[in-house]
């Protein structure tokens, strides 16, 4: 079940912070990742409470990260 979460979470991760996404603030970035979170683990049978949390997480902090961020 863990590479699950990983999968989820890299999913979520990725879909909030996508190029040419209209998603600017960490608060849009969350709701989508929260949301694709919750849909990637209904689909494979997972826990939707916990692919939220961690789609949510995943897209809040992705620009701190480094991950999305764009070239200003």
């Amino acid at each position: 079940m863990k590479p699950i979460l990983a999968i989820i979470a890299a999913t979520a991760l990725l879909t909030a912070c996508g190029p040419g996404a209209a998603i600017d603030s960490d608060m849009e970035r969350g709701l989508v990742g929260a949301a694709v979170g919750y849909g990637a683990a209904k689909a494979v049978n997972g826990n939707g409470d916990r692919g939220a949390i961690i789609g949510g997480l995943a897209g809040v902090f992705c620009d701190d990260a480094g991950v999305c961020r764009r070239a200003r």
